[in-house]
């Protein structure tokens, strides 16, 4: 996107926001329900609901100062190294429908030596329509587990 005087502006909001409750910080991003996310009953196909919080998750590092790319390329002056997913656990509460504009909140629920537990939840009008408690590892390219850096652990607002 460009302004009137042909300068680049960064989109509001394409990443979500960042925001903080009494349960600590969290990540808040919204999503559209678009017809290639359904099934032929127009209903949220199960999948889609990964890929959103991939996203949601994707968005959550990067306002919270690094990103996927910086990570696995090493400019974020650390090993080169990627979160991968280790255990999810899912739980579709209702329905979601094409066309409808959906929150995905993630969260930080507790952090390991190589790992952070994320709690997402997938909202519609206020209410829950999905849920999912999200083990990712932080692994050097060659798949070895990585110990998070201090920076790491800051950034998800936990220090040892």
């Amino acid at each position: 996107m460009t302004s009137s005087t042909g300068q680049a502006v960064a989109w509001p909001d394409l990443a979500g926001r960042l925001g903080e409750d009494e349960h600590g910080q969290f990540h808040i991003m919204a999503v559209r329900v678009y017809f290639e996310d359904t099934d032929a009953g127009g209903v949220a196909y199960h999948a889609s609901y990964i890929r959103w919080c991939e996203r949601g998750r994707s968005d959550f590092l990067r306002l919270l100062g690094t990103d996927a790319r910086r990570m696995i390329d090493g400019s974020d002056n650390h090993e080169p190294a990627a979160f991968v997913v280790r255990r999810m656990v899912c739980d579709f509460k209702r329905p979601a429908r094409m066309d409808d504009v959906l929150e995905v909140r993630t969260r930080v629920k507790e952090l390991g030596g190589a790992s952070v537990m994320l709690n997402q939840v997938v909202m519609l009008d206020g209410r829950e329509v999905f849920e999912a408690d999200v083990l990712v590892v932080l692994v050097a390219v060659s798949g070895k587990p990585l110990r998070l850096t201090d920076t790491l652990r800051k950034a998800f607002g936990h220090s040892d």
